[in-house]
């Protein structure tokens, strides 16, 4: 019998593994897709956040700040390529100076490095195209392929004796009075160590399933009150004869009632600009096509009560949500307002990539990191963004948890 099954081969799923093995314990990581990392891990602008946003003593705030340093390190240790490019947060209409304010009460509470605040000519200083009437700046926010990060931890985790299952889908994690059974689905490659065709047996069991963790949590009988609503972001970006424009990341200040930050633009370890993204509710939990829809998917959305909630309390942000999946004009718009020199000829598409977030009955937006537990084992049920930045702090605390049971 292994010691830990850890459901999930994203990078909060293959950090927790590594952090399990490096404790010396016998891991096995079971992803159901044919390679590591397909989701959000890939599908996301590769910012190394420092904490700004997060409610002070939130686990976001405390796992983001413990996460970026330890990422950092980790990615030196590792040969994986980092930028610590910096950051400015706008604020372009005087409305906008009170978020500014709290968001730098926030950021200093969290113990974000070497945050200063700007006038004009200062932001111009670090960003010559950005305009606005004052700005928060994050030297240390960086960038990084988080790809490459969770193939680091892949190949750590083999080393330190463990295993990586591609290809193989679980469709629940039992209890039992030894550990847990893991109830492997079609996609599954066969049993292994003994168990039964169609299950394996561990000690403890760790699911980080990210748009699906809600799913498997519930069928797993762990205590589930929320539901994964599946928010999908198209970006668009520079053409590289544009790209000078920007030198790191240049973001709005955000609705403080809204988990999500706002168009922004931001330069990746490749050396692109991504503008973006939008965040239009999807018709799938893997909608990077705006035309996906899956019937189970759309009906799970539809049926839960938070959902009809949320859309009456949001619905004038969802209609321009609409309109900007539908118009790269009003992305361009927005992103015109702080940085001026960005004209409609100077973009082309983008990716797409799907925030998991986690609803709840009433309607609200979860905007913390979420976990829920049974005899043996630990659920992963919200981890947006900053989870990629947070991941190895995650790593740590599920760890904590585990051996605590």
């Amino acid at each position: 019998m292994t010691d830990v099954a850890v459901v999930g081969g994203g990078i909060v799923g293959l950090a927790v593994a590594r952090a399990l093995a490096l404790r010396g314990r016998r891991v096995v990581v079971l992803e159901r897709e044919p390679r590591i990392g397909a989701h959000q891990t890939t599908h996301n602008s590769g910012v190394i956040h420092q904490g700004i946003y997060y409610a002070p003593g939130s686990l976001k705030a405390r796992l983001c700040r413990d996460g970026a340093d330890a990422l950092y390190a980790y990615c030196a240790q590792q040969g994986v390529p980092t930028q610590a490019c910096g950051k400015v947060v706008v604020a372009v209409r005087p409305a906008d100076l009170p978020r500014l304010d709290e968001l730098e009460h926030r950021a200093r509470e969290n113990g974000v490095p070497g945050l200063r605040r700007l006038g004009p000519a200062e932001l111009r200083e670090v960003e010559p195209e950005a305009d606005g009437l004052a700005a928060l700046h994050s030297p240390q926010t960086g960038i990084v392929d988080y790809g490459a990060v969770a193939a680091a931890c892949a190949r750590e985790i083999e080393a330190l004796g463990g295993e990586v299952r591609t290809g193989c889908a679980v469709r629940a994690v039992v209890d039992r009075p030894d550990g847990v059974e893991i109830i492997l689905g079609p996609a599954a490659t066969g049993p292994a160590g003994g168990a039964a065709p169609g299950a394996l047996h561990a000690a403890r069991a760790v699911t980080c399933a990210g748009a699906w963790s809600d799913r498997l949590a519930a069928a797993s009988g762990a205590p589930v009150d929320v539901r994964i609503l599946p928010f999908r972001g198209a970006y668009l970006k520079l053409r590289a004869d544009r790209t000078h424009l920007v030198r790191g990341q240049i973001y709005p200040v955000p609705d403080p009632a809204l988990p999500f930050l706002g168009v922004h633009l931001s330069r990746t370890i490749g050396g692109e600009v991504l503008l973006g993204p939008t965040a239009l509710l999807a018709g799938a939990r893997d909608a990077y096509r705006l035309a996906r829809v899956r019937r189970a998917d759309l009906g799970a959305t539809l049926r839960w009560p938070g959902t009809a909630r949320l859309v009456r309390r949001w619905w004038r942000t969802g209609a321009r949500e609409i309109a900007s999946a539908a118009s790269r004009r009003l992305v361009v718009r927005d992103l015109a307002r702080y940085v001026p020199a960005v004209g409609l000829d100077d973009v082309e598409p983008g990716f797409a990539g799907i925030r998991a977030q986690a609803v709840g009955r009433d309607g609200a937006l979860l905007d913390d990191f979420a976990f829920a537990e049974t005899a043996h084992a630990v659920h992963v049920l919200n981890a947006p963004s900053p989870a990629a930045t947070a991941a190895l702090a995650i790593a740590e605390l599920v760890a904590d948890r585990l051996d605590a049971r």
